[in-house]
């Protein structure tokens, strides 16, 4: 077999894992996996896949890359299922690998293309151990960021999506600190052939004006907002040690609303942190139903080995796996009166390889057969099934 790459966790991890594929070409008998400790049961995933990976593959050699490999480094590497760790800042350097470079890309298992335009990050919120895995904030350049649009523009990519850890401090580490929307800008100009643009993950409170001003006016910058939300509580965001407030988010997304009605928006939420009573969780399934948030990862609240809100009085798991459950529920039912709107309405989907694909605002449809991955075709869905418009 040739090296296996199997990616847990965010979309930067399935970036890098897209590079570490084609650093590592056609090396044989190799599996690597590019572990996730964002959560408790994030580092669970990362150990049952290793022991997956390791039964499907009895005789290859199993790495273990990623923010787990590097926070639970002692624990994953005692594991008799791996080989040995690659440090997560090194994961690709080829060096760190023992390949030789491999200046020309190999061809992406996803029809869309991940950037990662920034990793690391400068901040300090309470419950997160991701500095600790990945270090501090730093920026690709504008010209690094184009060169690899580029080579996936030549390689027929009709959607680009930036990720990183902290995106929207992408650029603060560069000469003159430019912000994320003069990057946005520089590739939609660089670019008019690329047709959709998509962002990862952003801090609503460190959107500037440009990139603000791009999301309601450019129709190549998917009307897709994702925002690093947290919670609905006031309280609880300071304890979080978050820089926004409910009320910024709040405005935030009523004005880009105002001016792009198509806006989809996304948020990361988290269930039962330490002190969040009936009133706070109250606010967090409240903040779902007023932002219309149809894009909804949500996190039951687990204590990370050495961040300060390990230290807080925690809430019991029962409670956190409800409180978890009540807004995954919140979630689906503004999901599901999304969708309906959407209903008759034509739309330009992205093929992907599976038979499905994704609108501007990230509904998956299903697609006739035959349409080829990577397409992007006009879909009139006519009805709703499992989720997935039809």
């Amino acid at each position: 077999m040739s090296a296996e790459v199997i990616s847990l966790g965010c979309r930067l991890n399935l970036s890098e894992s897209e590079d570490i594929r084609a650093m590592l070409g056609g090396a044989d008998d190799l599996v690597v996996i590019n572990s996730c400790a964002v959560t408790l049961e994030a580092v669970r995933q990362t150990r049952q896949a290793i022991r997956k990976a390791r039964r499907a593959h009895p005789g290859a050699r199993l790495l273990v890359t990623g923010c787990a490999a590097e926070i639970e480094r002692d624990q994953l590497g005692a594991m008799p299922e791996v080989d040995g760790l690659i440090a997560n800042a090194a994961k690709l350097d080829p060096r760190a690998w023992n390949v030789p470079a491999r200046p020309a890309p190999v061809a992406s298992l996803h029809t869309r293309a991940f950037i990662a335009v920034q990793n690391g990050c400068d901040h300090a919120c309470t419950f997160c151990v991701i500095p600790q895995g990945r270090g501090p904030s730093r920026s690709l350049t504008i010209d690094q960021v184009c060169a690899e649009v580029e080579q996936h523009c030549a390689r027929g990519a009709a959607e680009v999506v930036l990720t990183g850890v902290d995106v929207t401090s992408w650029g603060q580490d560069l000469t003159g600190r430019p912000p994320l929307g003069a990057l946005v800008q520089a590739i939609l100009d660089r670019f008019p052939r690329l047709q959709r643009l998509r962002m990862s993950s952003l801090d609503g409170i460190e959107i500037d004006p440009l990139l603000f001003e791009l999301f309601t006016s450019e129709q190549r910058l998917m009307p897709h907002l994702h925002l690093s939300l947290q919670h609905g509580h006031d309280l609880i965001l300071k304890r979080m040690k978050r820089r926004h407030l409910r009320g910024d988010a709040v405005a935030l997304v009523k004005q880009l609303r105002e001016r792009r009605p198509d806006l989809a928006v996304g948020a990361d939420l988290i269930a039962g942190f330490p002190t969040e009573s009936e009133e706070h969780h109250a606010a967090n399934l409240a903040i779902v139903r007023e932002l219309r948030i149809v894009h909804g990862p949500i996190f039951p609240y687990s204590p990370r080995p050495g961040t300060p809100a390990a230290l807080m009085p925690q809430l019991e798991r029962p409670l956190i796996k409800h409180r978890a459950a009540e807004l995954r529920d919140a979630v689906a039912k503004a999901r599901g009166e999304w969708l309906v709107t959407l209903v008759d309405k034509v739309a330009p989907v992205l093929a992907e390889r599976d038979g499905t694909g994704y609108t501007p605002g990230f509904a998956r449809v299903a697609l006739p057969a035959g349409t080829p991955a990577g397409a992007i075709v006009a879909i009139t869905p006519k009805t709703i099934k499992d989720g997935l418009l039809t």
